[in-house]
């Protein structure tokens, strides 16, 4: 029943809906032409990117106004978050229905959906622009999840709002909250990064600890007990093992280590766990890479069933769940272990959604694959892709 409740309740547009209303062709928003994105983000049926300059943009699935553009129609090609005047952002999170973005001076905007609490202006109402997250609070970063947002502030202080029936907000409730809130962390310990999953959040130090909270029914907080905590619990990595990094994805959590080896804990029925079985795990184990195979940096999110890790020489590998193609490998065969994303393309970065995937180069194409029934692979078609297209 907690999985149920977990899952999207999402009606995705029907192919070829974007082009029965104008937005998949060369006329309208979605032709508003785009520079060179910096980063993208991958969410749930949504993407987001980010140009060097700090605008927005999104496309996809738009029926609770994720893509900021004042609208709820969905975009098959990127089109302009309408931030406030004079905003431009560091940084832009998305989430399953609703995205975060971040300003150069720490001040946080959300927009989509909002029944949680989760876009944190202190309401509960849908917004298809930005609004200011409420509270005062300047964050170094911010991670949007399934129904709740978290952000770590300069000094190491993680602060979450939205949907808390698992306790994923780690103040030590598990009421919701529509303003930011702050975890409560074990005595002395301060966040380099959060990042809100699905149902609970992972946070990493400084000195390479990580912990997380919330739902964990499958293991997916690394504490080793299948019961879920309101506050962080310490992940009990392997002798030796500390982490540059976490992500928090569906019901499984994974981590990054200084010198490129992945780890990942939690459901593995997909083989998102990347350790060659479909064994669920209350603690992490090392991904079988190919060998010789680290990864610079590692991606999943909020209702995820894949995860991808990229090479500091740019090669993308995928692994898990491959119904529509997001491992990128050209099969739809899942994958209990990383493979190659075909294509020949060298990437700065990958991000994996919800059931697709993209990633951006150094000069700042943006490619993207797999399921694209509400646009999100953004090269104007809503066609599934199993190896990467170019957004438009």
């Amino acid at each position: 029943m907690a999985a149920q409740r977990l899952r999207p309740v999402i009606l995705p547009a029907l192919a070829g809906l974007a082009a029965a209303i104008g937005c998949g062709g060369g006329t309208g928003p979605s032709a508003h032409p785009t520079p060179p994105f910096a980063a993208v983000s991958a969410g749930g049926l949504h993407t987001c990117g980010l140009t060097a300059a700090g605008v927005a943009y999104c496309w996809g699935y738009n029926g609770f106004g994720q893509l900021g553009d004042g609208t709820t129609t969905d975009r098959s090609t990127p089109v302009l978050v309408a931030a406030p005047a004079g905003v431009s952002f560091a940084a832009v999170s998305a989430g399953l229905r609703h995205t975060c973005g971040l300003t150069a001076a720490g001040v946080a905007y959300c927009w989509g959906y909002n029944g949680f609490g989760q876009l944190g202006d202190g309401t509960t109402t849908d917004r298809s622009t930005s609004v200011r997250v409420a509270g005062g609070v300047s964050f170094a970063t911010v991670s949007a999840g399934e129904g709740h947002t978290c952000g770590v502030t300069a000094a190491g202080a993680a602060y979450c709002w939205g949907d808390n029936f698992f306790g994923e907000l780690g103040d030590g409730t598990t009421t919701s909250r529509s303003s930011p809130v702050l975890v409560a962390a074990p005595a002395g310990v301060s966040f380099a990064t959060v990042s809100a999953g699905s149902g609970h959040t992972c946070g990493v130090t400084a000195a390479g600890a990580a912990y997380c909270w919330g739902w964990n029914a499958s293991g997916q907080l690394g504490d080793g007990p299948t019961t879920s905590r309101s506050s962080p619990v310490l992940v009990a990595a392997p002798a030796g093992v500390s982490f540059a990094a976490v992500r928090a994805d569906y019901s499984y959590t994974c981590g990054l280590t200084a010198a490129g080896a992945a780890y990942c804990w939690g459901d593995n029925t997909s083989g998102q766990l990347g350790d060659g079985t479909t064994t669920s795990r209350s603690g992490p184990v090392l991904v079988a890479a190919p060998a010789g195979v680290s990864f610079a940096a590692v991606s999943g999110g909020a209702e995820v069933f894949h995860t991808c890790g990229v090479t500091a020489a740019g090669a993308a590998y995928c692994w898990g769940d491959n119904f529509f193609g997001q491992l990128g490998d050209g099969t739809t065969t899942n994958r209990s272990s990383p493979v190659l994303v075909v294509g020949g393309v060298s990437f700065a970065a990958v991000s994996a959604g919800w059931r697709h995937t993209c990633g951006v180069t150094a000069a700042g194409a943006a490619y993207c694959w797999g399921d694209n029934t509400s646009g999100q692979l953004g090269d104007g078609t809503t066609t599934q892709r199993l190896t990467p297209v170019r957004v438009q």
